[in-house]
């Protein structure tokens, strides 16, 4: 056996090695986004809100406003408003708001919304039971149609040392165009209700 041979097997050895670790790479790549979303909606990372089938059978007598906020892409031709500013809602209780949305462009445009709570601590006790972000939403050229999101606060947001001083939760919402690629709505940037409520 020539000395060049074990030289031989130990480079096919780093390839086989280095093309495994490669491979392994594209899939945690893969596997990376709905790992994050499943771990945002678990722990409320980033203003992630959570999702819940039901509100607590009891609310709390203390109270907490949330403040309505909503977003269009630029690409997208619609108008996009909260129905109201803010609603001040007793902790656990289960209410509705609308947000509404116009097509003010000239053919049918899917749109799909992003969406976060600040303070971003907030995220892991706003939970929704129905929302328009669940599903994408279609509009005609000149249709406009309101939106419903059913959301309570979780009563332990009141247990949290870091919530004590909490007196409002901003939920706000970005709408894309489906086939553009949607970005989280960053929760470290203030909400934009000045430009978009009226």
């Amino acid at each position: 056996m020539s000395a060049g041979q074990p030289r031989e097997k130990s480079n096919l050895r780093v390839a086989i090695m280095a093309g495994g670790v490669a491979m392994g790479m594209v899939g945690v790549a893969y596997a990376a986004v709905p790992l994050y979303q499943i771990f945002c909606q678990i722990t409320g990372f980033g203003g992630t809100t959570q999702r819940a089938d039901a509100s607590p059978q009891k609310a709390l007598d203390q109270k907490i406003t949330v403040a309505f906020d909503a977003n269009v892409n630029a690409s997208l031709s619609w108008e996009f408003v909260p129905s109201q500013h803010s609603q001040t809602i007793r902790i656990g209780e289960q209410t509705l708001a609308f947000y509404k949305a116009t097509n003010t462009g000239s053919r049918p445009v899917t749109g799909t919304a992003t969406f976060n709570v600040t303070p971003v601590g907030a995220g892991v006790y706003f939970s929704k039971i129905e929302c328009f972000c669940f599903t994408e939403q279609t509009l005609q050229p000149g249709q406009s149609i309101d939106m419903p999101v059913s959301y309570f606060v979780d009563p332990d947001i009141v247990k949290d040392p870091d919530m004590k001083s909490v007196k409002t939760i901003t939920l706000s919402y970005t709408f894309y165009a489906v086939d553009e690629e949607p970005v989280k709505t960053s929760s470290t940037s203030r909400p934009q209700s000045a430009n978009t409520m009226n």
